[in-house]
């Protein structure tokens, strides 16, 4: 009820009303991520408290407000907001009932901080690695006594089940039988400490892996003879002066000694698959456009080479099941030579 006594009762009751109907803004409690324990981090965000303040300090250019009004983010928040979306892969509305967050604010840190790590994937993604190359060689060598190996190359499927549209069938995977996930291919190089050296990540599941490896500037750079010295792959690619893949029908002696040194040593790419899917579990299926899922697998393994570099602790894993490829029936005679000669003089 308004009082007679002033002069404008109208306007006064509708400041009431207003008032009685207005809703009160309620900031809820965040707490400081790096007031935890280093195990409760690493359980949450798979770095430990040092490894998440470097991870700050890199990402700062790119994810920081411009302002604090309205209890802005900070930059620790942004980051482990992201970092746990990763380490779960779980629903974004888990993720922002964890951290006291709506899901719009958990959508938008994700993709802010997928969109920083995809900018340094050129700084923390190099071929042949950050090592010396003779070092890299000697440390392949020293797995199996295979020689002049610069890495292992692979694919592996990362599942996705957003809708797809008129490419769906693009993305269909002829080897899975579940198809309600759609998955893309990953294909990745690394070194002998399980580190990523290239990446690529753009291709539907239904595109062969040589195919991937053939239109990459990898393979360019190796046709130009930038590199000196050879990947190891499996039967999904054909067999290349610079790429090595094993004998389809070995004899005894120093073609099968030949296989099981390739084998020996190629198994570090399916290591690092087991370990990156280990780390980051978002990767066993997601539920993001293709667009924003590039991103994402971009993101996570530009993480798996900080976590390498810095030496974190390293999540228990399996390797995961081989893909099951369609081999290329016919190799290239360059490449046949190669293997006849790394045979004739390493593994007779």
């Amino acid at each position: 009820m308004a009082c007679p006594f002033d002069e404008n009762p109208v306007d006064l009751g509708a400041q009431l009303v207003r008032r009685a109907l207005r809703r009160e803004r309620i900031f809820r409690d965040r707490c400081n991520p790096f007031e935890l324990s280093e195990q409760s981090l690493y359980e949450r965000y798979r770095f430990s408290g040092e490894g998440l303040q470097y991870i700050c300090q890199l990402l700062e250019p790119y994810i920081s407000n411009v302002t604090h009004r309205n209890h802005a983010l900070t930059v620790p928040q942004t980051v482990c907001i992201a970092l746990r979306f990763f380490c779960q892969g779980t629903f974004m509305y888990s993720v922002g009932d964890a951290e006291n967050l709506g899901k719009n604010t958990v959508c938008r840190a994700i993709h802010k901080v997928a969109g920083a790590l995809t900018e340094l994937v050129d700084a923390f993604v190099v071929f042949p690695g950050h090592l010396p190359t003779q070092c890299i060689k000697e440390g392949f060598y020293d797995i199996a006594g295979f020689p002049r190996v610069l890495g292992a190359i692979d694919c592996t499927h990362i599942p996705i089940s957003a809708h797809l549209g008129e490419n769906e069938a693009d993305f269909v995977n002829r080897n899975i039988t579940h198809y309600s996930l759609s998955p893309m291919l990953l294909q990745m190089t690394c070194d002998h400490q399980m580190t990523v050296t290239s990446l690529v990540a753009k291709w539907p599941g239904s595109v062969h892996d040589s195919r991937i490896f053939r239109e990459s500037l990898l393979c360019q750079k190796l046709e130009q003879g930038q590199f000196s010295g050879v990947l190891l792959g499996d039967r999904g690619y054909a067999c290349l002066p610079y790429l090595l893949t094993p004998y389809p029908d070995p004899g005894a002696g120093p073609q099968m000694r030949f296989n099981v040194a390739h084998a020996k040593t190629r198994v570090r790419i399916e290591m690092t698959f087991g370990v990156i899917k280990a780390r980051f579990s978002c990767l066993r299926g997601l539920r993001v456009a293709t667009d924003r899922a590039c991103r994402i697998i971009s993101a996570c393994v530009v993480l798996h080479n900080i976590a390498t570099m810095r030496k974190e602790r390293t999540p228990p894993s399996d390797p995961p099941p081989p893909d099951v490829v369609d081999p290329i029936p016919v190799d290239f005679p360059s490449g046949r030579a190669v293997r006849e000669a790394i045979t004739e003089n390493f593994f007779s």
